[in-house]
């Protein structure tokens, strides 16, 4: 079993794209309202008003909540896509009361229902029609003239988006937080990186398409900073998580573990217990997104964890402990996997830490860590993760949860599930320990 920087990034992003296509975007009907904790003054003693672009994926809602339990006041905008496929399924929305939500399109030059005609988005059940409302609100016109004490900007990918609405909001806000991504960096091969490491470029600086191997999604993270800072200097956030995981996630990458040990059993697990992971739960990168915006800290910073290197042995320890199961773990290395035929993608967010691939788990994050990061242990996150997950209607729940080996990924058509079955991993366990 070979894995490289390419196909993984490849892999996941693909996963990831399934919810920009709308296959997931029924998900966030399952989770109930979050009770809000009690509001707390901020840094000023004021509540702050927050501008959220996007807000109804996956880290916008957490930010929301994260927001509306300190006490902020929050406003979203977005293409009203998803909140059109949840009402389409009957699933309630998920905008708290008392959020103001406004209509319009990242690109200045298209409508905020130019969606409805792209031939990636899902039909919807059913045969139904979607009806066009009698008014689409252009581009950023419904942004224009208000004011907000700082943006957070969860859905910006190509600088001249990111460039029409830092522009825009400059002049009447006060700072502007960008969730980039570790894939900013250039190198994935030097362990104990931070935020000095040199950043990825565009080939082609006017190109909005990340490329067949992906290969243009860092680089295209980093003119969207760079397009922050020149519109906001001084008053730019730069925040880079790693995998962000936990409730709301439908890439499959993350759920992949918890749901296999859930299982129980004999499990197989790659490499060697010491190898480094380092993840994200959703609610702390949100909590510490308002955190940063409530203490006018600026800057860049990389936010992945946690702040102590996370071995795999760990990782999965944690995440047993958190679901009160007993399954065993199997360290199998790569090369008896590979000569067991095992396929790519086989144990998502899995990197081995050598050659190129090196530090790509061993990402520093001690400046974040200085300035307030805080992280969940595993077993929290798993045992939330796993809850949310119950929580959803059966079809909902399928979408989440990696398929079952042998299934189509993303559905007709596309590549089969390369996850092992209980029975192979029993194979596999019993091969490896009789050749030992």
């Amino acid at each position: 079993m070979t894995t490289s920087r390419r196909s993984f990034l490849q892999t996941s992003a693909i996963s990831a794209g399934a919810l920009a296509a709308g296959a997931g975007t029924a998900i966030l009907a399952g989770l109930p309202r979050a009770a809000l904790a009690r509001p707390r003054p901020t840094a000023s003693g004021a509540p702050l008003k927050i501008l959220i672009l996007g807000g109804t994926g996956f880290v916008g809602p957490a930010c929301t909540e994260a927001a509306l339990a300190r006490g902020h006041k929050v406003t979203l905008f977005n293409r009203g896509r998803m909140e059109t496929f949840r009402k389409e399924r009957s699933r309630p929305s998920t905008v708290p009361e008392g959020v103001e939500v406004l209509y319009g399109n990242r690109d200045p030059n298209k409508t905020a229902d130019a969606w409805i005609d792209d031939p990636r988005t899902p039909a919807a059940p059913d045969g139904q029609k979607r009806e066009k409302p009698a008014e689409s609100p252009k581009g950023l016109s419904q942004l224009e003239g208000k004011k907000w004490d700082a943006v957070i900007d969860t859905s910006a990918f190509f600088p001249r988006m990111a460039k029409a609405s830092a522009e825009l909001l400059s002049p009447n806000i006060g700072h502007y937080l960008f969730i980039s991504t570790i894939s900013v960096y250039k190198r994935n091969d030097q362990p104990g990186a931070d935020e000095t490491a040199e950043l990825a470029t565009l080939s082609d600086p006017t190109s909005e398409e990340f490329g067949a191997q992906y290969e243009n999604y860092g680089g295209g993270k980093v003119a969207c900073e760079q397009a922050v800072e020149a519109a906001c200097p001084g008053r730019a956030i730069l925040v880079r998580p790693g995998f962000i995981v936990g409730q709301r996630d439908n890439t499959r990458r993350y759920s992949y573990w918890p749901n296999r040990v859930s299982q129980g059993g004999e499990m197989v697990v790659p490499g060697d217990p010491t190898d480094p992971i380092q993840i994200i739960d959703v609610r702390d990168l949100a909590e510490w997104c308002i955190h940063l915006i409530e203490n006018q800290i600026t800057g860049a910073f990389n936010a992945t964890g946690p702040e102590m290197q996370l071995t795999m042995k760990a990782f999965l320890e944690g995440t047993r402990e958190g679901l009160k199961t007993d399954t065993s773990f199997n360290w199998i290395p790569l090369s008896f996997l590979s000569e067991q035929n095992v396929p790519n993608g086989a144990f998502p967010l899995y990197i081995p830490p050598t050659g190129e691939t090196s530090g790509f788990h061993n990402v520093s994050v001690a400046k974040a860590v200085k300035n307030g990061l805080k992280f969940r242990p595993c077993s929290e996150t798993a045992r939330a993760t796993m809850e949310w997950v119950s929580s959803l209607p059966e079809d909902v729940r399928k979408s989440v949860l990696p398929p079952t080996p042998g299934e189509p990924m993303g559905g007709p058509g596309s590549p089969m599930s390369p996850h092992l079955t209980k029975e192979r991993e029993l194979e596999i366990v019993k091969a490896f320990k009789e050749k030992k």
